[in-house]
């Protein structure tokens, strides 16, 4: 009789796979010096493909659980910190790097004056940002400890500085790990219940359990394949409670209020020119005209119509060219003239409503979180000095408003956001003072048809299911979409083509638990990862 190899066979090739698994993890941890910090800058460059419009969620697994291996062989390095921390930072720069590498296109719809400054920003920002993850890294090894533990102490390492990037300097919680899972409503739901934070942690832990049974050497045989099976395990659960939440019946829709939502396709260059201004407005106006069964809110793009306040020839034609039961809620501009004799712009929402004189702009909403360098300029004074400006159309930049706001322009009252302010979490309206719905208006056109457009809405549809509002999203060259409460597209338009949704208003859920209790669930479970992950036997660096 013949003898089998035990290499032979499908039996044999998973045996080999889990073995070169297992050898590849022991190869990860030995790594030392420059391989290591190469290998953490491919493991960042790979977890980043998780993100829209990749959505390879096993590759961000396998950047992370990368990190960790590399952190287990900077625990061993004579200098245990420095090391983590220039791992972290070189995974930190790779990440963003490939994150928000589209940033650099806005620079060039006005290339004569700003291409200089787009090497100098996509450098910049990565580097700065790899800061909190080198930080986290460093966090993380000073307080590690040996087995599936240390897979905690990370995942908590990593969401205080991920917490800390969300807001230092006005912050920036731009692909926070969470956002991942938003490339469908199924994968995002939980956020309901702890906010993209708490989805960011839940996201580390199984985007890290692959490393869980692994060490320097490794455990035992097949210690790779066990903790993939664990990340696997795990996020068909998190899956499956997802698609259980949207079994259940919805609110519905409202019978009597209605959107219309435009997306006019404008290129930016033709955006900011004020001779292309006329043309602009009446392509909007074209595009809202129609009839609706009930009240009609239509939605304008991020400053579709600047200073339309002072156009009455404008306002008149919308008088005749608009439905008398529709509310006009328009991107705008509008200024006023300080004490001080200088004049003040903001980056505005103008609610125009029809008036015994006609259409009026009856209400105004300041967009209070101002894109740096894009809006405002930081430290003006200083950086004038060297030559630099903010991208805004005007020499003073944008001012700030005085905060969210909730209005009512008959029908249900909503709140608005402008571009930017949709991705701060758990700041959409006044305290108790929750609205109906949410309107958001953008204007991403800036980023050409690149992965930023899309990183944007998924951000709004993760603000959808942690309120428990739908939300309008008018977008200038998409992507434009109706999403109701529980983070579903009701409508959507694609990126640069030109077109309006017309749809009744989806309702609302009760508050959401994030709703009601903020970042204190993202803030118990933190703790609560951190004590069991604290919990065993010490291994701290030398």
């Amino acid at each position: 009789m013949l003898r089998i190899a035990e290499t032979d066979g499908p039996a044999g090739a998973a045996r080999r796979l889990v073995d070169g698994l297992d050898a590849a993890a022991l190869r990860l941890a030995r790594l030392e010096g420059w391989p290591r910090r190469g290998a953490a800058l491919a493991a960042g460059v790979a977890a980043a493909l998780a993100f829209a419009p990749f959505y390879a969620l096993a590759l961000m697994a396998a950047g992370f659980s990368a990190l960790v291996l590399l952190l287990d062989g900077a625990a061993e390095d004579p200098r245990p910190r420095r090391a983590a921390f220039a791992a972290g930072w070189f995974f930190g720069f790779g990440y963003h790097l490939v994150g928000l590498y589209w940033l650099a296109f806005s620079f060039f719809v006005q290339a004569e004056e700003f291409a200089w400054m787009a090497p100098i920003a996509v450098a910049a920002m990565p580097a700065f940002l790899g800061l909190f993850s080198g930080t986290a890294a460093a966090l993380a090894v000073s307080f590690r400890r040996a087995g599936w533990r240390r897979i905690l102490v990370f995942a908590a390492a990593w969401m205080i500085l991920e917490y800390a990037r969300g807001h230092v300097l006005t912050g920036l919680p731009w692909n926070l790990p969470g956002q991942a899972l938003a490339g469908t409503a199924a994968g995002a739901q939980s956020a309901a219940l702890y906010g993209v934070y708490g989805l960011s942690l839940v996201a580390l832990v199984v985007a890290g359990a692959p490393a869980a049974f692994l060490g320097a050497p490794a455990r035992s045989r097949g210690a790779a394949a066990k903790g993939i099976a664990v990340s696997v395990a795990l996020t068909g659960l998190l899956f499956a409670a997802g698609f259980a939440r949207l079994a259940f019946p919805g609110p519905g829709d409202h019978d009597d209020a209605f959107v219309r939502i435009v997306q006019p396709n404008i290129p930016q260059r033709e955006k900011i020119d004020p001779d292309l201004w006329g043309r602009n407005f009446r392509l909007h106006t074209e595009l809202s005209k129609g009839e609706a069964p009930g009240r009609l809110f239509i939605l304008w793009p991020e400053n579709a119509a600047p200073l339309l306040a002072e156009a009455p020839a404008a306002l008149d034609i919308l008088s005749q060219e608009l439905p008398v039961n529709a509310a006009l809620l328009a991107g705008s501009v509008r200024r006023e003239e300080g004490a001080d004799g200088r004049w003040r712009y903001y980056n505005s929402l103008a609610v125009v409503a029809q008036t015994p004189v006609g259409r009026r702009a009856v209400a105004y909403y300041d967009k209070h979180h101002l894109v740096p360098f894009g809006e405002y300029l930081p430290f003006e004074t200083l950086l004038r000095a060297v030559g630099l400006a903010q991208l805004a159309p005007y020499d003073e930049g944008f001012a700030a408003g005085v905060g969210p706001r909730t209005l009512n322009a008959g029908g249900p009252s909503f709140s608005p956001l402008i571009c930017y302010e949709a991705i701060f979490p758990g700041a959409l309206h006044p305290k108790g003072e929750r609205p109906e719905w949410l309107v958001a208006v953008t204007n991403d056109a800036w980023f050409g048809d690149t992965s930023g457009p899309r990183q944007h809405l998924d951000q709004a549809r993760l603000r959808a299911i942690e309120s428990g509002l739908p939300m309008a999203r008018a977008a200038n060259t998409g992507a434009s979409a109706l999403i109701d409460a529980r983070g579903r597209y009701v409508a959507r338009l694609p990126l640069y083509e030109q077109g309006v949704i017309d749809a009744p208003l989806p309702r609302a859920l009760p508050p959401t638990p994030y709703a009601r209790f903020g970042d204190l669930p993202f803030a118990l479970m933190l703790a609560l990862a951190a004590a069991i992950g604290l919990a065993g036997g010490a291994r701290r660096p030398r």
